[in-house]
């Protein structure tokens, strides 16, 4: 190939790099057979340790895909005194084997490994990739060897991931192929879906787009993309290939428009997938605005939508759209049918309970166990553990005579502090009478968690203030819980993705569709008694949001006379710029009254604020902050500060102590009746012999 023609290509590539405005697509693979996509197994290292060890992981293929073939790369590192001749990994699929390895020992590299999944193997959805490792550092003496040493580990890299060949179905018009690809991992990875409301939205529309969103971000998966709120006229809509359009009629552009065709929406709304321009698009519409809002709840029962295999639904006074309503405090069955568990020494079973965000575990709440296991266990070594959240609670020693039927009954401490979703792990120690001397095949003791094991919670609702009890108070069991938000009156892109970004995490973690959001421009402000019974949102700078502009002394972080910039604080000290290029995000109680709260998303422009709320967009950002007052810049800087002064903390002398023991409380109660029947028998008794002294 001569210069000129390198040139030329280097160039082509160049171009062609540009025109996909910097984004990254899943790509035809170099065979030609369909796209790519690669999925990550874990989000931390696995560590295997001990002989013989196993881990589950998980690996999502979406129904939508035709998969053609499934690849791991594997990243890992044996301890270095593993014998790699006695040694082995071995994988399974769905409980299925399909390959074993000898991992290679070196001293320092990390090795790479490439394995192909059995096509045949694999399902719709969820698929459980199980890892067993079989790693010795020693030579038996004889027929024996220890069975549990430190050193034997395997090390599985989080840079491990699975690379997944497939093609599309077509959406083909139905309104659940379409929901389904979305939200479907690749959609949301190579950024191909948004959410579009008219530029100059009025509050039904804003509304109805919100709840749609929180049906789609329960539906997300992943917990770092995210589904973007753009204006219908943004470029960067272009690039979309999947839209959700929420718009009055009137408000929607000629195209879309000529898509649904000539349709009376005036007193309903309809919902209809249409094509056009190479985009595919879920338009949301009506010419009322309650309608609207109600065809924005439908979207919000992620359940419904599942069910529209057509192309289009119609929405009117009669169409029921509302979720079930949501029990917090409940029994909770681990599992449905029972799961057994299988192998020697330590063998774990999770199970994932799902609990809004804004409670938390209160006291009486039990977890009871009940399970069997095999009789040729050494009972002298043998336990179950029971943890939440990796924290154990509590442990039991096996026995024989109980092999059969045996259960456990746990309460959960008051201090673990457990709120949102948890994790409940079911841990078995199950040692073999001189296991040193038995192949790992022989004599496989099993354990078995039976379908009457279950979880039972009583819950509160958490009351700080604070981001580490986010999305409290603007959630309340699992539903919006009365949010007035304040607007800029003039809005640009960086405005809407802010919104955006602030209902897609409150919509992950909301389950019901029945709560209120309302919003509000400058001009729409409505008078402070209307807003006493709202927690409130504040979207915008001190120069475009009047009504923030007015609370501007109840900010930790305030700015200054003229709303240049951010000041200085007891916190931190700030320079005039800086001040002026960073975005805070501020948790404080309502000012118009107790027990609501305020969230100020704010920054000395709406790219400030758009910065900001992107902490609070995904699970991924928002474990980075706490306390009640964050500020972030332009470096990724993330700085979290805590300004309420801390509750009173009750005196934890004796007096505490004793009151908080129920069993002291009950003795010093009955004390207390003996001594005042002692203390009236004696003035019983005083008196009596007064008068006696009398008589005589």
């Amino acid at each position: 190939m001569n210069t000129r023609s390198m040139i030329s290509g280097i160039i082509c590539f160049i171009l062609f790099v540009i025109s996909c405005g910097g984004q990254v697509y899943a790509q035809p693979d170099s065979g030609g057979n369909g796209l790519t996509y690669e999925a990550p197994l874990t989000g931390a290292n696995v560590s295997l340790s001990g002989v013989t060890v196993s881990r589950s992981l998980n690996i999502q293929l979406e129904d939508y895909w035709n998969v053609s073939e499934l690849k791991l790369h594997l990243d890992y590192q044996a301890t270095q005194l593993a014998r790699s001749e006695e040694s082995s990994v071995t994988l399974k699929i769905n409980g299925t084997k399909f390959y074993s390895f000898r991992p290679i020992v070196d001293d320092q590299k990390r090795q790479a490994l490439t394995v192909s999944i059995p096509k045949d193997l694999l399902i719709k959805g969820g698929n459980t990739l199980s890892i067993e490792g079989y790693i010795l550092t020693n030579l038996p003496h004889g027929v024996c060897f220890a069975t549990e040493k430190r050193d034997n580990w395997f090390e599985l890299y989080k840079t491990s991931y699975a690379s997944i060949t497939y093609t599309k179905k077509d959406i083909g018009g139905s309104i659940r192929n379409f929901n389904k690809q979305f939200v479907g991992q690749d959609t949301l990875k190579d950024k191909l879906s948004a959410i579009a409301v008219p530029s100059k939205s009025d509050s039904s529309e804003l509304e109805a787009a919100v709840y749609a969103l929180s049906g789609f971000a329960k539906s997300n998966r992943s917990e770092a993309n995210t589904i973007p709120m753009l204006p219908l006229g943004d470029p960067k809509l272009d690039q979309r290939g999947t839209l959700v359009i929420v718009a009055l009629y009137n408000n929607l552009p000629v195209k879309w428009k000529q898509g649904l065709g000539a349709e009376n929406v005036s007193d309903k709304a309809l919902i209809r997938v249409v094509n056009a321009g190479g985009q595919t698009a879920l338009i949301v519409t009506s010419g009322d605005p309650l309608m609207l809002k109600k065809a924005g709840r439908l979207i919000g029962n992620q359940t419904l939508m599942s069910q529209l295999d057509g192309p289009e639904k119609w929405v009117d006074a009669g169409t029921n759209v509302d979720t079930p309503v949501v029990h917090v405090s409940r029994d909770v069955t681990l599992t449905e049918t029972g799961d057994k568990l299988t192998g020697m020494m330590h063998q774990e079973k999770s199970y994932f309970v799902s609990l809004p965000a804004n409670r938390f575990i209160a006291e009486a709440s039990k977890i009871s166990l009940d399970f069997r296991y095999s009789d040729n266990l050494d009972f002298d070594r043998s336990l179950v553990t029971i943890l939440i959240n990796d924290t154990p609670i509590g442990s039991k020693k096996l026995t024989k005579e109980l092999s059969n039927q045996d259960q456990m009954t746990l309460t959960i401490p008051k201090n673990l502090e457990v709120s949102g979703n948890i994790t409940v792990t079911v841990a078995f120690d199950l040692e073999l009478i001189s296991s040193g001397c038995i192949e790992p095949q022989d004599q496989m003791p099993w354990a078995f968690i039976t379908k009457d094991s279950l979880l039972r919670l009583n819950t509160k609702d958490r009351t700080d203030l604070m981001f580490n009890n986010y999305p409290n108070p603007f959630l309340r069991d699992a539903s919006f819980n009365k949010i007035a938000v304040s607007l800029p009156e003039k809005m640009d892109s960086y405005d809407y993705l802010t919104i955006g970004n602030l209902f897609h995490l409150l919509g992950k973690y909301a389950e019901a569709n029945t709560g209120e959001v309302t919003f509000y421009k400058n001009s729409e402000i409505p008078a402070d008694t209307q807003l006493q019974q709202n927690n409130l949102i504040s979207i915008g700078s001190y120069k475009d949001n009047v009504w923030l502009q007015k609370q501007n002394s109840k900010l930790f972080f305030q700015y200054g006379p003229n709303g240049e910039g951010i000041q200085s604080n007891e916190k931190i000290s700030i320079e005039e710029d800086y001040g002026k290029r960073i975005g805070t995000l501020q948790l404080m109680e309502s000012p118009y009254a107790q027990g609501y709260g305020w969230l100020a998303v704010t920054g000395t422009s709406s790219k400030y604020n758009y910065m900001a709320s992107n902490l609070l967009a995904a699970d991924s950002g928002k474990w980075k902050i706490y306390g009640d007052g964050v500020l972030t810049d332009e470096d990724g800087n993330i700085k979290p500060f805590r300004f309420k002064k801390q509750a009173e903390q009750a005196d934890h002398g004796m007096i505490a102590q004793i009151t908080e023991r129920k069993d002291v409380m009950g003795f010093i109660a009955v004390l207390g009746l003996t001594f005042i029947l002692v203390v009236v028998s004696l003035i019983f008794l005083i008196r009596k012999y007064r008068k006696r002294a009398r008589g005589e």
